[in-house]
């Protein structure tokens, strides 16, 4: 049993924050105890006792560091966030005046990133078709291949006569996600932030899903209303996703549609963006080097400890 007098040092010594000295003390005390034969006795065991603690206490803290270096060699884990806006229609030839939903859902992507770019497919001439090569400033180049992807013109307040139209001014990307030959986005580096505005998709009962090739191989399923023989023609929606770790970027997204069969949609007002681009950017993560060194020192300091107890 330990003597009363010391019984309150022991709870410090499982919290123990400095355990060279909150050691030295407690065994300075005990042995303060030697010269009275009511302690004599009791001095070995204590001193057992707390030696015991002690190592137990080492070990631990150890441990602790040893596990704290692991953790940071390991990939960050899948840290993605999407964003989704959606303005149902039911024309083929009439455009939605306006799309609140999805220009809000554009602005809180928007807010997340710095010096990033939008392609709205203004300078391109109409029937240009693909490949597309597009460059970001800050994010690199993009190339927009598949899907019988071309450039379309429609006069603004009107649409192609199948429900598709510009978001912005009076072109966009024309193109058919799933099937055979389905939409594909590949990018010259990797980037971390993608989003875009869909019209008249899912209008004929598919999903679209997009898949990203980072280390996750993400599947996105893109959340909008699914139609039926041409209910939602017309419909407006806006798509992002931003990583937020190494590990969430991509050099590639395959526009995919749940029922395994093509939909031909207008691709518009896409933004790119690379992980610098991502406010606020990803907390620096400590260099295993400089974490190894710190777990060295405990253990050196718990062996110099363990000698001076025994």
């Amino acid at each position: 049993m330990i003597p009363q007098a010391h019984q309150q040092l022991v709870p410090a010594l499982f919290g123990l924050a400095h355990p060279v000295v909150e050691g030295d003390e407690l065994l300075g005390a005990i042995r303060q105890d030697a010269d009275d034969d009511q302690h004599a006795g009791t001095l070995v065991v204590v001193t057992a006792q707390v030696k015991d603690m002690l190592h137990k206490r080492i070990k631990a803290v150890v441990f602790s560091a040893v596990v704290a270096v692991s953790m940071s060699a390991m990939p960050a884990g899948a840290g993605i966030l999407t964003f989704f806006g959606e303005d149902l229609n039911n024309s083929a030839t009439t455009p939605l005046a306006s799309f609140p939903n999805s220009t809000s859902a554009q602005a809180d992507f928007l807010s997340n990133l710095t010096g990033v770019g939008t392609e709205d497919f203004e300078s391109f001439t109409g029937g240009t078709g693909e490949p597309l090569n597009l460059i970001f400033p800050g994010a690199g180049t993009a190339t927009l291949s598949g899907g019988n992807g071309e450039i379309e013109s429609v006069t603004p307040g009107s649409t192609n006569g199948f429900g598709r139209y510009a978001t912005s001014g009076s072109q966009f990307w024309d193109v058919s996600a799933g099937g055979s030959n389905n939409f594909v986005v590949d990018f010259g580096d990797p980037v971390a932030a993608f989003g875009f505005f869909g019209i008249d998709i899912g209008d004929f009962g598919g999903q679209l899903q997009l898949q990203l090739n980072d280390a996750a191989n993400t599947l996105v399923t893109v959340p909008h209303t699914i139609g039926s023989s041409g209910s939602t023609d017309g419909s407006v929606l806006f798509s992002g996703l931003i990583g937020t770790t190494p590990a969430d970027t991509f050099t590639q997204v395959q526009f995919l549609m749940s029922t395994g069969q093509g939909d031909v949609f207008a691709f518009d007002d896409f933004t790119v963006g690379s992980l610098e681009q991502v406010t606020p950017g990803p907390s620096p993560v400590p260099e295993p080097g400089t974490l190894a060194l710190f777990a060295i020192g405990l253990l050196g300091a718990g062996l110099a400890l363990r000698r001076r107890l025994t």
